[in-house]
């Protein structure tokens, strides 16, 4: 995608719009590049596009309309054009989608302007009011990130005038900026860490990698791992290249960031939910100019501009985070390697637990494999051993065995912390009415219920909608029958109040917090020693690290063993692997206890034998045996209606109009019911396409999708390599 386009001449312009093609208009005044951004002319509207290349010339000349102008923003690259255009290919988006999520910046095109932000101050204010005391910590929590007036008085829920108050007094600081400005430069001479052996042959092993690679650095939790990339992030630093680095988890920055401050001098700039607009444009920017030399991100960073990226890290890779389940269905994991090869960067996979699919590669040499076989300094893994529950005779509405109890309270006599372990957000998975047995479920989906008892409220985790929770029976009526019907975290926290009135309790889950910055803050104090005892879902499993945390107690290991999920197996030992990981990261021996029904359980015994390869093994020959990922092909099918006859006829016409499939040797399962039928009021019904390793399964998909006429409210999604099928 090269040239210029003199005035006048016709332009390919993609814009934004769901349109399925690129629209022709005339160069305008001085002309214009490949690559500019540019305003265009849709209708009445005035609209975002980027110049494609030369126009088709298929359109009454007399009704081509002219570019409005050329934006005053960096032109796309031909790498970034050439990424969106195969990552469009690759799952079957459109390019004005791929697009969209490659200028997810405000204000593109306005010009360098000088502009007022607000920071927190010095002064005090005279008087704390509790809408000034809102202010203060949003500043306090964004932890020096700034805010024009308008964002910030939108982040506190309060007027401009507040602020201005606080401004008067000092409290507030009010600075004149220009409106993008270059992220403080990076120092990759400043010293490390002192690296042990194995992580120094790790660098180098790293270091010696030119041009395009993919490489997989494996290590035991607490190996250091964070520490190699760090270093692959220096070298690149040094030869005047950008690198980004992928969380999964926004949690996980705060830590981090410190820890990137600490090796190189500076901050990096940052891109996720939890940035201010005002920084999400000068990100962009930046990235674009140079001007920002290391991004930290959620995986939608992979769509910046970067004017020289040679280095992609995708921290804890196999993380189910990175595959984004909604509009572009893509796994930002398998788009990094795509992204890297074309802009001749490198690419870390970091993990303790690696996806099968990265695990296969590496075996297969596609992907270069480090490994880090012992933890950093003096810190020894944990002991595991697996608590049978069957012979226990707990009481009802109690979980917590002798075992993992006892064990707790030595803990508290040691001044140690424990994390107690359980997947399940709120505080019961179901509300039961001991009357009629009717479960109260969600208005809009068919998903039961979750009660949070913080919040005195039902809530459904798949759409979102919450209601106060009954006194009564929404089916018979009747008062005061209904009871909550197995644990969340928000329950086990009680029960271990109950068992150790004296303790310190913070319980982790994502939905107790009002904002990222809030979670963030609850997870440094338990790191400082804050807790006593730690209650959890798997947001405790990323990458934390506690060094006073020395027990790590699993309510239930068994629980993500149910289900026909056929990374079932795989996702449960990653998640226990890692939970188990937590414990003894400091110079003091840690302990992870497994409660669970099923000892004998292959996965079970694998966790706690270690043998980690052998896992790996047996769960990749039953993999190719079926002919399933990553020994095979898959896509996912979902369709969504407001009648479900409806959605149905159109599953089955699909089913039944399969030439393009089994030309390649695709088969077609279904039309079902999605495990989850309804959600926000639409019913689901699922397709699941199986084909061979290497066949051209997206051109069959598209061929066979080619011709259908979806009617009415009819959806139809597809999804390639589906991770979930909910």
């Amino acid at each position: 995608m090269t040239g210029f386009f003199e005035q006048g001449e016709l332009v390919g312009v993609l814009t934004t719009q769901p349109l399925g093609r690129v629209l022709d208009y005339k160069a305008p005044e001085g002309g214009c590049f490949a690559g500019a951004f540019v305003e265009v002319p849709l209708g009445p509207r005035k609209v975002l596009g980027v110049v494609w290349g030369p126009g088709k010339g298929d359109w009454d000349i007399s009704k081509v309309r002219s570019v409005i102008r050329v934006l005053d923003a960096p032109p796309m690259r031909e790498d970034m054009t050439e990424f969106l255009t195969r990552a469009g290919k690759y799952t079957l988006t459109p390019l004005s989608a791929m697009l969209r999520l490659a200028t997810r910046a405000p204000g593109l095109g306005n010009p360098v302007s000088m502009r007022k932000i607000y920071r927190l101050g010095t002064g005090k204010a005279d008087r704390m009011t509790p809408a000034r005391e809102k202010v203060l910590t949003v500043l306090q929590d964004y932890g020096g990130l700034s805010f024009t007036l308008g964002e910030l008085a939108e982040q506190a829920g309060v007027t401009s005038s507040v602020i201005k108050g606080l401004v008067k007094q000092g409290a507030v600081r009010e600075e004149d900026t220009p409106r993008d400005t270059p992220f403080p430069r990076l120092d990759p001479n400043l010293p490390g860490k002192a690296l042990s052996p194995d992580q120094a042959a790790a660098v180098e092993a790293l270091a010696a990698q030119n041009g395009y690679r993919t490489t997989l650095l494996k290590g035991v939790t607490g190996s250091g791992k964070t520490e190699v990339y760090l270093e692959a992030v220096s070298r690149c630093l040094e030869q005047n290249r950008q690198a980004l680095v992928l969380l999964p988890e926004i949690a996980l920055t705060a830590e981090f960031l410190k820890r990137v401050e600490a090796r190189f001098g500076a901050r990096p700039a940052e891109w996720h939910s939890g940035v201010t607009m005002t920084e999400r444009r000068r990100v962009w920017r930046m990235v674009a100019e140079s001007g920002a030399e290391l991004v930290v991100g959620a995986r939608s960073a992979l769509f910046l501009p970067f004017r020289n990226l040679g280095l992609i890290v995708v921290d804890e890779e196999h993380d189910t985070s990175y595959k984004q389940e909604d509009g572009v269905l893509y796994n930002a994991r398998d788009m990094a390697v795509l992204r890297a090869s074309l802009c001749g960067a490198q690419v870390v996979l970091a993990s303790a637990t690696p996806s099968l699919e990265s695990w296969a590669n590496a075996e297969a040499g596609k992907y270069q494999k480090v490994e880090l076989t012992s933890r950093f300094g003096e810190a020894v893994l944990p002991k595991m051993r697996s608590v049978d529950m069957r012979p226990e005779k707990l009481p009802a509405g109690r979980w917590i065995s002798s075992e993992l109890k006892s064990e707790i309270a030595a803990r508290l006599e040691r001044g140690e912390q424990s994390l107690v372990f359980l997947n399940r957000r709120g505080y019961a998975p179901v509300t039961l009415c001991r009357a009629c047995g009717h479960q109260i479920g969600c208005d809009q989906c068919d998903a039961r219920m979750v009660e949070h008892r913080f919040l005195k409220r039902l809530m459904c985790h798949q759409c979102g909608e919450t209601k106060p929770m009954p006194d009564t029976c929404p089916s018979c009526n009747v008062e005061g029958r209904l009871a909550a019907v197995g644990p969340g975290v928000e329950r086990m926290g009680e029960e271990v109040a109950g068992l150790f009135p004296e303790a310190r309790i913070a319980v982790l889950s994502s939905d107790l917090f009002g904002s990222a910055r809030a979670m963030k803050a609850q997870i440094e104090e338990i790191a400082d020693g804050g807790a006593d005892i730690i209650i959890g879902t798997q947001l405790v499993a990323k990458g934390h690290n506690f060094p006073k945390l020395t027990l790590v107690g699993v309510i239930d290991a068994d629980l993500g063993l149910q289900g026909s999920d056929l990374r079932a197996a795989e996702r449960t030992f990653q998640l226990m692997r890692q939970v188990a990981g937590r414990a003894g990261r400091a110079e003091t021996a840690g302990l992870a206890l497994l409660q669970t029904f099923q000892p004998d359980h292959p996965v079970i015994r694998a966790i706690l034998s270690g043998d980690e390869d052998g896992f790996w093994r047996a769960e990749a020959a039953e993999r190719e045996a079926a002919g399933v990922p990553p020994y095979g092909r898959m896509a996912g099918i979902v369709l969504s209606g407001p009648d479900v006859g409806a959605v149905f006829d159109l599953g089955s016409h699909l089913a039944k109009n399969d030439a393009p499939l089994r030309r390649v040797g695709a088969e077609v399962f279904g039309p079902a019911p999605a495990p989850i039928a309804r959600i926000r009021g639409r019913h689901r019904v699922r397709l699941l396409v199986k084909a061979p390793k290497g066949v051209a399964l997206q051109q069959a998909l598209a061929d066979w999708t080619a011709n259908l006429r979806l009617k009415g409210d009819l959806r139809l999604a597809i999804d390639i390599d589906p991770q979930s099928f909910f």
